[in-house]
């Protein structure tokens, strides 16, 4: 379980790849297959709601970093102001329910978008608990379409 805490942590800000993977670690906790799981899900989405709140206390410093900034708003491909504008809508629109929201789409890199409403948004608690439920979602979907897929095919 420390494992998985520990990726789930660090795919929240520095590894690429998706943190679905830890649906398939072959644990054995004695515990019933839905108490298993559930418990992998819980450990993996404070992982990454820990991971996040890292990175967004990374935003806040980079907010105060002039010259990091303006690097990246001059950077060739401009990631920053592309992230900030999907994150400025989201977080217009929707608020910390949008990034959850956003964070619960299987399979999607969500490195960007919590760096990006990082450097937009000052709460640590709703952005750690947006993460969390973000996290917790995106798990509960891929187990659902996995399980379902299983019992069509």
């Amino acid at each position: 379980m420390g494992i998985i805490f520990v990726y789930s942590f660090l795919i929240a800000f520095a590894l690429p790849g998706p943190s679905e993977v830890v649906l398939g670690v072959p644990l054995d906790l004695g515990l019933p297959a839905w108490g298993q799981l559930g418990c992998i899900m819980i450990v993996s989405a404070t992982g990454k709601a820990a991971g996040s709140v890292f990175a967004f206390h990374i935003g806040q410093e980079a907010k105060q970093a002039g010259p990091l900034i303006r690097w990246l708003r001059r950077s060739r491909w401009n990631i920053l102001e592309w992230s900030e504008k999907r994150s400025v809508q989201l977080a217009q629109q929707y608020g910390y329910a949008g990034l959850a929201l956003a964070l619960s789409v299987p399979f999607f890199p969500d490195t960007i978008s919590i760096y990006a409403f990082a450097a937009l948004e000052t709460n640590y608690v709703r952005f750690a608990i947006a993460t969390f439920l973000g996290s917790l979602g995106r798990l509960l979907v891929t187990a659902g379409v996995v399980g379902w897929l299983i019992t069509v095919f």
